[in-house]
């Protein structure tokens, strides 16, 4: 089995606890934000290709939540799942992506779901802040 770093909140001793705030992103993974350029949602774009290459996204919400956890930094150690160069857009350069399983929990409620993590070094033109988690 392949171990792998998860974040936010469990009684599991193996997961790692970060606190943090929900924040409002641009709504471009959703496709809700007014100046997408992606009305479906750059998600529900990706989706077909992810699935292709061994993760099937369709059991989750095509949106992320976004996560503050400042002063704490984010970094993807040992992903489950990382897919390298997807050209899921014909009007973008090809990215990597890379996800890991991870829990939320708000009050007594608690979700299962993945972080969603753009390698940034693969879209310069998007600045990907290390305190936001994309859950």
């Amino acid at each position: 089995m392949v171990r792998y770093r998860q974040l936010l909140a469990s009684e599991d001793p193996a997961w790692t606890y970060v606190s943090g705030k929900l924040r409002s992103g641009y709504g471009v993974a959703s496709g809700r934000g007014v100046d997408s350029p992606y009305p479906e949602g750059t998600i529900a774009l990706q989706t077909p290709y992810f699935k292709e290459l061994g993760l099937d996204l369709t059991p989750y919400y095509p949106g992320t939540l976004n996560i503050l956890i400042a002063p704490a930094q984010f970094q993807m150690i040992q992903p489950q799942w990382t897919f390298p160069l997807v050209h899921w857009y014909p009007a973008s350069c090809p990215e990597t992506f890379s996800f890991s399983p991870c829990q939320v929990k708000s009050g007594d409620h608690l979700a299962s779901g993945l972080i969603y993590y753009p390698h940034p070094e693969t879209k310069p033109e998007h600045f990907q802040d290390p305190q936001l988690l994309k859950y």
